[in-house]
């Protein structure tokens, strides 16, 4: 057994330079990988390409990387919860690919399936689809949409063992089991590291062979993004 542990994030994160494309899981603030994103702050790296599907909030998540000035664009879907991100695209500080959901989704499941590009029909005939293929499939556009290439994958799993077979928990599967395909060098922190052969077979949701390096991560703020209570009687 290939033993994928490393000893913390610091080390997890070795090798990413400047200008590099990196990718972080997570829905909003649900499943993010909280250390792994104040490890590559504390390298120092600039002109970053971050795929995610939110940016942050500011001073936590993707917004710390943001406060420093360390990413030089975001490819997203959903970004209405940070304000610094909203200045920075708006004094064009900051460059913005905005991407549909579901095409965002694809374009991680290709990569891990090694499928270079894909037709869909999301986006056609809005500014997404500016200088882009189109190929009509039973009478509909449809849109050339390419892999993302990305040379590291950041996510954050519930459980994890040794080998790097991962499991998440509840909502906070979202992008990560697909981005933990996608990237060339996949990095997991998890709540709980256990020996191989400890998790249920028939309940790993990514297999260790997509993962290069594993951790047990610590003090998870684990916030919530909106929160909504009932008003009290």
């Amino acid at each position: 057994m290939i033993r994928k542990v490393v000893p913390n994030a610091q080390v997890a994160v070795e090798g990413i330079q400047d200008g590099m494309t990196l990718m972080f899981g997570g829905f909003g603030l649900c499943g993010i990988p909280e250390n792994s994103i104040a490890a590559v702050r504390s390298t120092g790296v600039k002109n970053l390409t971050c795929i995610s599907n939110n940016a942050g909030v500011d001073g936590f998540g993707l917004g710390l990387l943001l406060e420093t000035r360390q990413i030089k664009k975001m490819i997203s879907s959903y970004v209405g919860e940070n304000d610094e991100f909203e200045r920075q695209m708006l004094s064009r500080e900051l460059d913005v690919e905005l991407i549909p959901q579901g095409t965002l989704a694809e374009r991680c499941r290709a990569a891990g399936a090694g499928i270079p590009a894909f037709y869909t029909p999301a986006g056609y005939g809005t500014e997404v689809a500016e200088g882009k293929e189109v190929r009509h499939f039973n009478g509909k556009p449809h849109i050339l949409e390419h892999a993302f290439d990305a040379q590291f994958a950041f996510v954050k799993a519930w459980k994890g063992d040794e080998a790097g077979n991962l499991v998440f928990k509840g909502t906070a599967r979202n992008f990560n089991p697909m981005m933990a395909m996608a990237g060339r060098i996949t990095v997991a922190e998890v709540e709980e590291l256990v020996p191989a052969g400890t998790l249920d077979p028939n309940s790993i949701h990514v297999p260790g062979i997509f993962v290069h390096r594993i951790y047990q991560g610590a003090h998870f703020e684990k916030r919530i993004e909106q929160r909504t209570v009932r008003p009290r009687a």
